[in-house]
Order: C-alpha cells, then sequence, then structure tokens
C-alpha cells in the first residue's frame, strides 16, 4: 500500500467568515411599531365605524300603531334603511295599513300589511332589499316580509315576538318597536291595525 504524500495528509486550514456589518438597533424596534402602528389604525377605524352606527341610530322616524290590543310605538331608522323606511312611512301616511288584519300570528312573529288578508297580497310597489350590518333579527325588530325573490318586498312587515338570527342577511330590518310589546305579545288573527300615525319625522 502506498504511503500518503505529505501534500495528501495536509489540513487545509478552516476558512474563516468575515462578520458583517453592524445592523443599527432601530432595527430590532421595527416589526412591534409596525404591528403597534397596524393596532392603532385598526382601533381608530372601529372606534369611527362605532360612532357612525350611533349617529346613524340616532336618526329615527316614530310611527304610532293603534291596535285592537293596544297601542305600539315604533321607531325606524332612515339612515340605515333609507328606502324601506321611505316605503314604510309612504304607505302610512296614504292610510295603507289601516284596518289591516294581523293574517300571520305564531309564538315568534306576527305579521300584517296585506290588504287581502291572506299573505299574499301587498301594495302596487316593490322595493330592493336592503339589508343593514347593524340591524338584526332580534325580539321587537321590524323586518319586511317577501317572497322566494329577495326584491319583492311591498307592503308587508313582521314584527318578532323573539330572537330570529336565521333571518339575518336575507331580509330587511328596519326598525323596532320601542313600546307596546305587550300587545305585539297579545295579537292573534282576528286583530287589525286600527289606525297607523307618522307621529315624528326626522328632517332631511
Amino acid at each position: 500500500m502506498a504511503k500518503k504524500t505529505r501534500k495528501q495528509t495536509e489540513r487545509k486550514p478552516a476558512l474563516t467568515t468575515r462578520p458583517g456589518p453592524e445592523r443599527s438597533p432601530l432595527f430590532k424596534y421595527l416589526p412591534a411599531a409596525f404591528l403597534g402602528l397596524v393596532l392603532l389604525v385598526v382601533a381608530v377605524t372601529f372606534l369611527q365605524q362605532q360612532r357612525q352606527i350611533k349617529e346613524a341610530l340616532s336618526v329615527t322616524d316614530t310611527v304610532r300603531i293603534e291596535t285592537s290590543k293596544g297601542e305600539v310605538v315604533v321607531e325606524v331608522y332612515p339612515k340605515l334603511a333609507p328606502i324601506t323606511v321611505e316605503n314604510f312611512k309612504k304607505l302610512v301616511k296614504e292610510e295603507f295599513y289601516d284596518g289591516l288584519k294581523w293574517h300571520r300570528v305564531e309564538d315568534w312573529v306576527v305579521q300584517t300589511g296585506d290588504p287581502l288578508g291572506t299573505g299574499e297580497g301587498g301594495s302596487s310597489e316593490t322595493i330592493p332589499l336592503e339589508i343593514s350590518r347593524v340591524l338584526k333579527n332580534r325580539r321587537g325588530m321590524l323586518g319586511m316580509a317577501r317572497t322566494l325573490d329577495p326584491n319583492s318586498a311591498s307592503s308587508q312587515f313582521y314584527v318578532l315576538k323573539t330572537d330570529a338570527p336565521r333571518l339575518d342577511g336575507g331580509y330587511a330590518v328596519f326598525g323596532k318597536v320601542v313600546s307596546g310589546m305587550d300587545a305585539i305579545d297579545q295579537l292573534t288573527t282576528d286583530d287589525i291595525i286600527v289606525k297607523a300615525t307618522l307621529e315624528t319625522e326626522s328632517p332631511e
């Protein structure tokens, strides 16, 4: 066996790495500063949205609905559901609802606004579906009834006796009962709207 020469057995010296330039201490704080900035923007945006929602909810029109079980006062929100509210107020002013039956009465909802009294009728005009991310289907809220066509609401509206979150995103909620839920809870299909009156209207 041949002997290894010195050249073959000599080990090459280990390579040394030269240190790079030192990073500024500022770089260590950049990620935290960026995260803080993002959180600040999110917080400011959230507060602005909450202020806008509060302002929108403060603009209301009031309708008094006299039923054969007592008076119900509702407030509607023209800033949050302008098309739906304008349609509702127009029908109230025209006395469209006066004398109409509460044709649907169930343990969770009551419904009216059908001149036929069958649930198949309505007014002469339909309105597009208007969904508010603020107004939800909860007890005491008013919403527009419709067919399978999302843009088929006209005059029929419902009042919820219990929460119905399953309806969120599919029906236009536009107001709520501020007094008279005891009358709503007592309604039967023999009861009617005696008189609906627009009591207060927000300025344009």
